[in-house]
């Protein structure tokens, strides 16, 4: 049977049309929408109220989308004050104007392809489906999903008609803020209608975010997913029983794209629950889906290292190498963790082809030295190339003076000379020099 959460007892958004007015009005959100209204009012050198209205804009979105994806999980009160100007998320207002860039672009190859006709359906179709792009934007933080019209179309099918009553609302909503705006530039002065007009806007858009968060989440299991906030008063095992019976009953079913949509996420609450990330490599690997593979690739590839899964490292490498040749990852701490686990399982090509030119790539990282001594040992170990481990063991000594490896560079050098195994100061016993009794 499937774990359906508070799903079936979740109040229909049409039903909550009060609480969505009231949700702006809270503390944290009244003192964001002020600031972000009334700070640019106050400045008086053009540049600066400029520079300042552009980051406060900025945090409004991202308290809004964070609104939204708040609500989606279930937790109905705002965020706090903090989560518009600190931390992660202000990309996403630049990740939705890419998103409006794009949906121009698809008007317009409709309209090349087709002609007026197409350009007009798809216009008609974008319009209609944009706060379906607004919700994917929110929850993929990604700009291609949200302007997928196959994405688009497969989230407003799952939700089925009370999507169309939501966007009736939200027609009415903006209909509604219009005529507002337009009395106070009736009524009052410039100056006054214009900040009463940016209050205004912003208290809407605020609706706006939470009544789609709010869709999600009374249509989560539609959605193949399941709310965190649902999840309050379970403990943490029952938690993962539950996620995993999710799972496995998607994955039963064949229904692979809602199993994926599942532990994707999971790893938002979690980036590197090895679990999970297990989870997505198998699921991803099987589906053969070459681009999510290649998307979470820094996560994946850290799991196997960390599992020291010479095999997995390498074929993982080689996933990413066919999809972009000469890939490289892009966090060297990550190249020499992969490094490392190819080392311990004697895949020595694999790692010299990893490391190659690190030194040009990273030459002012902490991790040059551990790669050049793995460039070494394998060189030596795998390859009988005595000379050029002794060039990388003399470039750690001449460029890498602060590292710590330092301390073993004579050694290793001394191992090398003699044709040795590259093991360093080997460990001293352990001598118990405590008295008798």
């Amino acid at each position: 049977m499937q774990y359906l959460g508070a799903s079936e007892q979740i109040v229909p958004f049409w039903n909550r049309i009060p609480q969505f007015f009231r949700y702006p009005f809270h503390a944290a959100p009244l003192l964001v929408i002020a600031i972000c209204t009334f700070v640019p009012a106050i400045l008086t050198t053009p540049l600066v109220a400029l520079i300042v209205s552009l980051f406060l804009f900025l945090a409004l979105f991202k308290y809004a989308y964070t609104a939204l994806s708040e609500t989606a999980e279930g937790r109905l009160e705002p965020p706090p004050l903090a989560t518009a100007f600190t931390g992660e998320g202000f990309a996403l207002a630049f990740q939705q104007l890419a998103v409006f860039f794009l949906m121009g672009g698809l008007v317009w190859a409709a309209g090349f392809v087709g002609g007026a006709f197409l350009s007009i359906v798809m216009i008609a179709f974008l319009v209609l489906a944009l706060p379906a792009s607004v919700m994917i934007l929110a929850m993929e933080q990604s700009v291609l999903p949200a302007v997928n019209p196959i994405n688009l179309g497969s989230l407003m099918a799952r939700i089925g008609w009370p999507y169309f009553v939501l966007y009736a609302h939200l027609i009415l909503l903006s209909m509604a803020s219009g005529a507002a705006q337009q009395f106070a530039f009736q009524h009052m002065g410039m100056a006054v209608a214009a900040l009463t007009a940016g209050f205004i806007s912003s208290t809407f858009l605020l609706i706006f975010f939470h009544m789609m968060g709010y869709l999600l989440y009374q249509y989560q299991d539609a959605l193949g997913y399941s709310a965190e906030g649902d999840e309050i008063d379970l403990p943490e095992p029952d938690r993962r029983l539950r996620f995993d019976a999710d799972l496995d009953m998607h994955l039963k079913d064949g229904e692979y794209d809602r199993a994926l949509s599942l532990i994707q996420s999971a790893l938002k609450q979690a980036p590197q629950n090895p679990q999970r990330v297990e989870q997505l490599y198998r699921l991803l690997t099987a589906m053969d889906n070459e681009g999510e593979l290649y998307r979470n690739h820094p996560r994946i590839l850290q799991w196997l290292a960390d599992r020291r899964d010479a095999a997995g490292v390498k074929a993982m490498l080689e996933r990413l190498s066919a999809a972009e040749p000469g890939f490289q990852p892009d966090d060297p701490s990550l190249e020499v963790d992969c490094a490392r686990a190819l080392y311990h399982g004697d895949e020595f090509a694999a790692v010299i082809r990893l490391l190659q030119d690190c030194h040009k790539r990273y030459p002012d990282s902490d991790q040059l030295a551990p790669a050049c001594l793995l460039l070494a040992q394998s060189l030596a170990h795998g390859f009988d190339r005595w000379e050029k481990a002794t060039a990388f063991l003399n470039y750690i000594k001449k460029r890498c003076k602060e590292h710590p490896l330092q301390a073993d560079i004579d050694t290793y050098l001394a191992q090398a000379k003699r044709h040795e195994p590259l093991q360093g100061t080997p460990p001293q016993p352990f001598q118990n020099t405590a008295s008798p009794g």
